[in-house]
């Protein structure tokens, strides 16, 4: 198989997959918290968190990130939310970036974070 057609799905599911590599590049699906019941400072770690992992899993990681999309149930929040993005981003690397209010899937999320990445060279 031609590696430059070959897609690589990570945490494959009947709906979605966790991540999707093409050509180098790492897709991940929007990651959201694994509990609902924290703040939004405690969910913005979390949710970090796997992306992290996701990224390590795909043979990525922080420092890689092309782009990165946040979704806010309360834009009043994205001050604690980018203290917590301040300390993790890799500095000098901060990636492209958007970030919109937007209804989650379920009420108790308050922050979902979709990434894409460049793999690590071979």
């Amino acid at each position: 198989m031609n590696p430059s057609t070959h897609i690589t799905r990570i945490g494959v599911a009947s709906r979605y997959s966790e991540a999707a590599v093409f050509n180098g590049v790492v897709y991940l699906a929007g990651m959201v918290p694994e509990r609902g019941d924290t703040d939004i400072r405690g969910q913005t770690e979390d949710v970090l968190e796997q992306v992290q992992q996701r990224l390590l899993e795909a043979g990525s990681d922080k420092s890689r990130i092309l782009r990165a999309q946040i979704f806010l149930t309360d834009m009043a929040e994205i001050g604690v939310m980018n203290e917590v993005w301040d300390a993790w981003v890799v500095p000098g690397t901060a990636p492209p970036r958007a970030t919109v209010q937007a209804a989650l899937a379920q009420t108790s999320y308050r922050i979902e974070i979709v990434v894409t990445a460049a793999q690590k060279a071979a």
